[in-house]
């Protein structure tokens, strides 16, 4: 059984990509941490994020479990993983991996940009989640707060307008809603309330599938 979770940054998804997996018993991955960890490599070694070549090269051997994942979820890195991500060679190099875990025994739960649409596109259930780049700023910019970073909110929604334009523009693999997914706009709907909305929509596709 695959559930494939996408949407736009903070929206959510993350939260009830990992809800869904503890629900059903099935592994979870991030997908965007393997971009993250890319971007984060590419900082590290002092590149510049305009080298596809080294990019590529980065994401042909990244081992994501070697990095820890609040370091990854840093907004300068969000920004360089949203940069590389718009490499093909990038996307090409990470694809195996994500299609092997999807496709697991038992099946997954995966979460990112292009699940339900490049990933596994026969997934059994997929979500679409989204709200407002308003609502999806106000969370993201609580998030930095909490770890420290001091960033005004016009920033962080600049930053966020900025991610879904490179992400739904980008040639390969665009940030869209896939035609057989189910939308989920939690703009007005709290942590609770998304979480109950997802798990029925989920549960009432899988009961379809059965």
């Amino acid at each position: 059984m695959i559930i494939a979770i996408d949407g736009p940054a903070a929206s959510g998804k993350g939260t009830l990509a990992r809800r869904l997996a503890a629900h059903y018993g099935l592994p979870h991955l991030d997908t965007g941490l393997l971009y993250r960890a890319v971007g984060h490599a590419m900082l590290e070694a002092g590149l510049s994020l305009e080298d596809e070549a080294a990019a590529a090269r980065i994401a042909a051997r990244i081992d994501p479990a070697a990095y820890d994942e609040e370091t990854l979820k840093a907004g300068p890195v969000g920004e360089a993983a949203s940069r590389v991500a718009s490499v093909p060679e990038v996307r090409k190099a990470l694809l195996f991996l994500q299609k092997s875990f999807a496709h697991q025994p038992g099946g997954a739960v995966l979460d990112g940009r292009d699940i339900g649409t490049v990933i596994a596109p026969e997934a059994d259930a997929k979500l679409f989640v989204t709200a407002s780049a308003q609502a999806r700023a106000e969370r993201r910019w609580h998030e930095l707060l909490k770890r420290g970073e001091q960033l005004g909110l016009d920033d962080v929604l600049a930053d966020i307008r900025k991610r879904d334009a490179r992400d739904s523009g980008r040639s390969s693999a665009p940030l869209v809603q896939a035609a057989d997914a189910m939308l989920l706009d939690n703009t007005a709907l709290g942590v609770e309330e998304s979480w109950q909305q997802a798990l029925a929509l989920v549960a009432a596709r899988l009961g379809d599938r059965r």
